[in-house]
């Protein structure tokens, strides 16, 4: 995947990397969820719940294209977003 870091629409908390979220994508295990909000399916936005190479959880929002995706917010997981990935990861691992 590609990412268009040249126009972020707002600054971040400096809690993640860029680096950070684009490993986030890159989990195998990646929670990507579609709005079923009107105000964010309007604006054709996702979401994104996946872990970086360090570990981190990390919550985006993104826009793409189909070829290059532009991430408009990313910050480290909440406690409700840790049980959904968990549970999505348990799911999958499960026999």
């Amino acid at each position: 995947m590609e990412f268009d870091w040249d126009h972020m629409s707002a600054p971040w908390d400096g809690s993640v990397t860029p680096r950070d979220v684009e490993e986030s994508f890159e989990d195998p295990f990646a929670v990507r969820l579609l709005p079923d909000s009107p105000r964010f399916a309007a604006q054709a936005r996702f979401f994104n719940l996946g872990r970086s190479a360090g570990g981190m959880g990390i919550f985006s929002v993104y826009r793409t294209n189909g070829t290059q995706s532009r991430v408009i917010m990313a910050r480290l997981f909440v406690p409700e977003e840790q049980f959904l990935y968990q549970r999505k990861l348990d799911q999958a691992l499960a026999p």
